[in-house]
């Protein structure tokens, strides 16, 4: 038991019950997300016939347009002394924005939605992952975000079954299309796990006390923050914008590159169920070795494999290339997404953390942005191959510069 806000509060699972609920909350938005954004670059290709400058614009967007709405939204929640609000109206707004994907007969309709989507998504990463931060101790924070990144993919995992299900029985085994009717039937049926959420959310998940950020951290825009953030943070910080430039919405062009050697939709739905069963299963353990080894050693060994793995890619010739490939790429995810987000609390303070995530996310977010852009441009001008090579280059600077750049 321990005493939160004056309230006696049983631990879940070895730690505070807030990262649990966020889990939760988590698993059953992702249950909703991908019941229908997976199928997005398919829908685009398939349905709406857009060419891959288009998709690659569209995952960019998808992957990157909240940027500024994540850095907003933490250092907002810095100021005002509140996470939960922030948490609840950005999972909100997602569900909200989904089943309008109904009505998107144009590559511009998708668009939209995404974009509302991921403004939803702005407003509440930040803010959630400083939460789980205030939440635990600093010899936690490895398995507090491996968790709740095993709990968010788990239920990436469960939606995804459930698209394949419903793209077996209406379509069958061997179709090789998306058709629009399968499509808009999931829009509509994401909407419920992602209410669920919300709920839950609000009911079970409370406010940390803290102490308040300094005067210099609240003014915007951000004035005086750069001298509150050690140097390691920001080095960090560009590192991770050299990677993600090169990671690219990786669902989008992975998809793609399935389809581009010939495999029957249903087999690419799988190979995405598999990535996400991996990453579920291997994104505890590795936060877990992170709090025993150090960060920066995984995030190295992460960026790594990514390299590898993208590479795999570029290379792949057969369909059963591209199937190692996505549970190679499982593994990285399990290795990086968790981690990433316990180092950031590591290097920030803790009255700052909602703003340290904002900047965290905004980086992220503007790079695979372009990243999208420019994988897209890469992919009809010079072809697929090229597109993974970027991405895997890249990739190994990242490495490189946080082992020789970063100390732990």
């Amino acid at each position: 038991m321990e005493e939160m806000n004056g309230v006696s509060r049983r631990r879940i699972w070895g730690l505070h019950p807030n990262v649990f609920f966020m889990g939760l909350t988590s698993l059953l938005t992702d249950v909703s997300s991908e019941m229908i954004f997976t199928l997005i670059p398919i829908y685009l290709s398939n349905v709406l016939k857009a060419p891959m400058s288009i998709v690659g614009v569209v995952g960019g967007v998808s992957e990157g347009a909240d940027a500024f709405f994540r850095v907003i939204s933490g250092w907002f929640s810095d100021r005002i002394g509140k996470r939960k609000i922030l948490a609840v109206s950005g999972y909100g707004i997602s569900t909200v924005a989904k089943p309008f994907l109904y009505l998107a007969n144009m590559w511009g309709g998708v668009l939209a939605v995404r974009f509302a989507d991921r403004l939803g998504k702005g407003i509440r990463s930040s803010s959630r992952d400083a939460l789980i931060a205030d939440s635990i101790t600093s010899d936690e924070r490895g398995r507090a975000f491996g968790l709740h990144r095993a709990m968010d993919t788990t239920g990436a995992f469960l939606g995804l079954v459930i698209t394949v299900l419903v793209v077996w029985l209406a379509l069958g085994a061997e179709a090789q299309e998306l058709t629009r009717g399968v499509f808009q039937g999931l829009a509509w049926g994401c909407a419920i796990p992602g209410v669920i959420a919300v709920v839950l959310l609000q009911i079970f998940v409370h406010e940390i006390k803290r102490e308040k950020a300094p005067a210099a951290a609240t003014r915007f825009p951000l004035s005086g923050v750069k001298g509150l953030f050690s140097q390691r943070f920001w080095v960090f910080l560009a590192i991770l914008a050299v990677f993600n430039l090169g990671s690219m919405p990786h669902n989008y062009f992975c998809i793609m590159r399935a389809q581009d050697l010939g495999a029957p939709l249903l087999q690419v739905l799988l190979m995405v169920v598999l990535f996400n069963a991996v990453y579920a299963v291997a994104a505890l353990p590795m936060g877990i070795l992170s709090d025993r080894f150090g960060r920066r050693k995984i995030l190295a060994l992460g960026w790594f494999i990514y390299s590898v793995v993208y590479a795999g890619f570029a290379l792949s010739s057969t369909i059963w290339h591209v199937w190692i490939a996505f549970a190679c790429l499982g593994v990285f995810f399990a290795i990086i997404e968790g981690v990433s987000r316990a180092f950031v609390a590591d290097l920030a303070p803790q009255e700052l953390r909602g703003t340290a995530y904002g900047l965290y996310h905004c980086v992220v977010g503007i790079c695979v942005l372009a990243g999208g852009i420019i994988g897209g441009v890469v992919w009809d001008v010079i072809g697929p191959e090229a597109t993974f090579y970027f991405g895997a280059g890249l990739a190994f600077i990242a490495m490189i510069g946080i082992v020789t750049l970063v100390r732990e």
